[in-house]
């Protein structure tokens, strides 16, 4: 906190005012929104040098590319502290969550977010224009690695604690098939790793961009599944669909779309999202005991059944115990 309060005097030539601590989420990040300047401002301290770094190098790309990110004011000598543009109160996920239950969201609320999938691909393609992937964190892109990470992380820190019987073997072989289809054919585009509803700020009616610092080079596609199968927000297909329109329009602005393989790629990149996902909800929810996490279960065991209602022919048993762990399953 030291290094936070002398970083802001640096900034801006005078003492601190009141330094409150923002709620804590699933990082072990800390942030506080920090007055005594013109305009509130938000101060970080990180645990990760090599994450700090990958934040800061990300957002200074996107501001210069003219992408909605918060201006950075200062960076502690060390890189472990540094001072933000604080960009409000406007969560888009708080903004939504009156009408999440009903699943009907007005025509302001669809209107934020439009502009959210309409401004993604500038985001995807802009930050990963000439852009140094070695600076990314934990690793530079969406690999076999990255993926062996994300099933083994549903695997061991969900599906085993569930009690569901599955054989591992079986399992295995379509895992090795699904990480082998879903690294194929993605260009020079930025993940952005988590983009999801609690991650982008509605200022002046426009969405902002925060907690990128996991972004790496990946498919587009999956921004898109994070967005829009969260088990936080769990669109209709109605809306989802509705959503998904918006954002091909976009992106035809930067590559020529066929319909229906980015379909394919994305039904099939959706699939690896939630497994991660559910990893995050078994460790931080199951383990952890995140009450945040543990709301997320049920509703992600909803867009699992919606996702494998129609079965995925090259991951037969994988289809199996996903239906089990949709259908059958109930956290107690």
């Amino acid at each position: 906190m030291e290094r936070l309060t002398r970083l802001f005097k640096d900034c801006f030539g005078r003492d601190a005012g009141q330094v409150s601590l923002l709620p804590l989420s699933g990082s072990a990040r800390k942030y506080y929104r920090m007055t005594g300047s013109a305009e509130p401002v938000i101060g970080c301290i990180g645990t990760n040098p090599k994450e700090n770094k990958a934040f800061l190098t990300i957002d200074a790309k996107m501001c210069a590319e003219g992408i909605n990110a918060p201006k950075v004011y200062g960076v502690s000598p060390d890189g472990m502290v540094y001072i933000q543009e604080d960009l409000g109160e406007g969560q888009l996920f708080e903004l939504l969550k009156p009408s999440i239950e009903k699943g009907e969201f007005s025509e302001e609320e669809m209107g934020w977010m439009k502009a959210t999938m309409a401004a993604l691909p500038a985001l995807q393609f802009k930050t990963g224009r000439d852009f140094d992937w070695s600076v990314c964190f934990p690793d530079r892109e969406f690999n076999e690695r990255m993926v062996n990470f994300d099933l083994n992380y549903f695997k061991y820190d969900f599906l085993k604690l569930t009690g569901i019987e599955f054989d591992e073997i079986r399992l295995q072989d379509d895992f090795d098939t699904l990480r082998e289809d879903s690294l194929k054919d993605f260009g020079q585009t930025f993940m952005y790793r988590d983009f999801q509803a609690r991650n982008i700020m509605i200022r002046d009616g426009k969405p902002w961009f925060i907690d990128f610092q996991g972004g790496r080079r990946g498919p587009v596609q999956y921004d898109l599944a994070s967005f829009l199968w969260n088990a936080g927000t769990h669109f209709s297909p109605k809306v989802r669909a509705e959503l998904e329109n918006v954002y091909i329009d976009a992106l035809s602005e930067f590559q020529k779309v066929d319909r229906d393989y980015f379909y394919e790629r994305y039904r099939l990149i959706t699939l690896v999202r939630l497994l991660q996902e559910f990893g995050a909800y078994g460790f931080r929810g199951l383990i952890e005991r995140k009450q945040l996490f543990i709301d997320c279960i049920a509703p992600a065991q909803k867009c699992l059944g919606e996702l494998v209602s129609q079965p995925y022919e090259r991951y037969p048993y994988l289809t199996e115990v996903l239906r089990t762990l949709a259908n059958d399953w109930k956290f107690a």
